[in-house]
């Protein structure tokens, strides 16, 4: 295990962007300094496939967050130097018990079709994603608010879910337990608005650009599905005048090599992910771009199919993996090898990471893979393993590690694994139906706290598709919300944690660590360990 990796405050700096092209300026136009003219503020990037959705209550992934996250704004937001502020919120107050917000809207909020931007918004869209009748992929992330997990399980009334709508501009919040870091918890996409008129005139408002009322930043201007998307700036949006980038074209070219060829070509602004083959030689460039990022790139089980049914067998797939040899000569773009769920990022207050307090829960050792794998075949009475498939969403990138995997577990386990791609809206679906033995994913955590990573296997969990769930371990994460006291919250979720690695629903194979290549033309993205870039205070400097 490396030390001494990232910490906190290192993470934090890198949320910061350049920003010596944002500044104060007004115009979202510059100049060419050689012939005088303005530059137009457009560019290309590349989500690299089609958003799976671009209504907020059922985004469960990236692509569509990348989106997402420039269409809508909730009461909190990031602000440009990466600190969590008020965002439709002009102002907050909090109860001496910490238990009720007072959430007071900015008057000058408007939807993108110029109806006012009001409290009940916030009320419809959040009860709209504790409604068991939506089937939202998140309302978990809700269940802090009294009532909210009642409603969602079908358990109590709206009535009693505590967010109301005082007045138009006066949104009352009451929490189960006093959190001190709720402003955090809401940069979930599940605490953004949508537009009740437009969503109750038509349950596909958000499959077309025509549809989509936005109260962020942008809006989408069109959209030509799995080919291009193109969202443009707000001209109703309250800060407008701060939003330094008119116009983006996202591209959904999946295919690395081609999409690394448009951008040395000029034909895009920017790409993550890079060709793993063109890594090193990128490296050196100016344009090259490298971030740890707070998530983590997983392999996970469904723990009610054979043969994952087994605590023990699931534990022999781990220990095959040589994560070492996969970050070194596979991913290469400077990914650490997972030996834990929670990434590198958070310091504790014994001045550690959280992640270096405690010894590797496991390692490459072979012959304790074969060892486990043998106790586990026992324990269910096989004589041996039933046919396994291990799925992936199609990319060149995921397909060299899947198959990599399928050599480790050959060649250590003596296990055959066939492959499956699925191209990325069909996966999706495909994951959230629990359609998989194993099956490629990953996550990161909406803010930096450990949190936001252990929260996610909890067998209340709308997020958890692994049908794995441990009382002790949810025990353990609904002490840690509460416990007021640093160490000793710490200390609740690394035993969390614990219980995760020993019963192994999911693989950790390695942390992230994001790698693009940014155009010298485009100055002063916000680039982000916890969420995607945000491109409104990017600049284009040069044709």
């Amino acid at each position: 295990m490396k030390k001494g990796l990232l910490t906190f405050v290192a993470l934090l700096a890198l949320a910061v962007p350049a920003l010596s092209a944002c500044g104060s300026d007004k115009s979202a136009a510059s100049s060419d300094q050689q012939t005088g003219t303005a530059i137009k503020q457009v560019m290309t990037a590349n989500l690299r496939g089609e958003p799976y959705t671009l209504d907020p209550a059922f985004a469960s992934d990236t692509t569509s967050y990348w989106v997402i996250d420039h269409l809508y704004e909730g009461l909190y937001r990031y602000s440009q130097n990466g600190d969590i502020s008020e965002g439709a919120a002009e102002k907050v107050e909090v109860s001496p018990d910490g238990k009720t917000y007072t959430f007071t809207l900015r008057p000058e909020m408007k939807w993108s079709n110029g109806d006012p931007v009001t409290a009940h918004d916030y009320e419809y869209s959040w009860k709209r994603v504790l409604n068991p009748q939506t089937a939202a992929y998140e309302p978990s992330a809700l269940y802090y608010i009294q009532g909210a997990e009642a409603y969602n399980t079908g358990k109590g009334s709206v009535d009693d879910v505590q967010i109301k709508a005082k007045d138009d501009r006066t949104l009352i919040v009451g929490l189960k337990d006093p959190i001190t870091y709720f402003p955090k918890i809401m940069m979930s996409r599940a605490y953004l608005p949508v537009n009740k008129k437009v969503v109750d005139a038509d349950k596909n408002w958000a499959a077309e650009a025509k549809g989509i009322v936005t109260n962020g930043p942008y809006t989408v201007e069109s959209w030509d599905h799995n080919s291009q998307l193109t969202i443009a700036k707000s001209q109703r949006y309250w800060e407008k005048e701060k939003v330094t980038m008119d116009t983006v074209h996202f591209k959904m070219v999946n295919e690395a090599t081609t999409y690394y060829q448009m951008f040395k070509t000029g034909a895009l602004d920017l790409i993550d992910s890079l060709p793993i083959d063109v890594i090193e030689q990128e490296k050196e460039k100016e344009e090259y771009k490298s971030f740890p990022d707070y998530s983590i790139y997983t392999y996970t089980f469904n723990v009610e199919e054979k043969p994952f049914t087994n605590a023990k067998i699931r534990q022999a797939f781990s220990y095959a993996i040589d994560r070492d040899i996969l970050t070194k000569n596979v991913t290469k773009g400077g990914q650490l090898p997972a030996y834990g769920y929670t990434p590198f990022g958070v310091k504790t207050p014994s001045g550690k990471d959280f992640r270096e307090e405690v010894a590797p829960y496991y390692q490459f050792d072979p012959v304790k893979a074969k060892q486990l794998l043998a106790e586990g075949l026992k324990e269910e009475g096989w004589t041996e393993l039933p046919p396994i498939t291990l799925k992936y969403s199609t990319a060149e990138n995921h397909k060299k590690i899947a198959e990599a995997l399928q050599e480790m577990f050959k060649q250590n386990l003596g296990v055959p694994v066939k492959l499956e791609n699925q191209e990325w809206k069909t996966y999706i679906d495909t994951f959230k139906q629990k359609n998989f033995q194993i099956a490629r994913m990953g996550w990161g955590g909406d803010y930096l706290d450990p949190l936001a990573m252990l929260e996610l296997y909890t067998g209340k969990s709308s997020r958890n598709f692994t049908n794995w769930a441990n009382p002790k371990f949810d025990e353990l994460i609904e002490k840690a919300k509460v416990e007021q006291n640093e160490e000793a919250r710490m200390k609740l979720l690394h035993d969390a944690e614990t219980i995760l690695m020993q019963d192994m629903p999911v693989i950790p194979v390695y942390f992230n660590n994001e790698n693009y290549l940014n155009s010298k033309k485009i100055e002063g993205i916000r680039f982000s360990v916890t969420g995607t870039p945000d491109l409104r205070w990017a600049k284009r400097v040069a044709e």
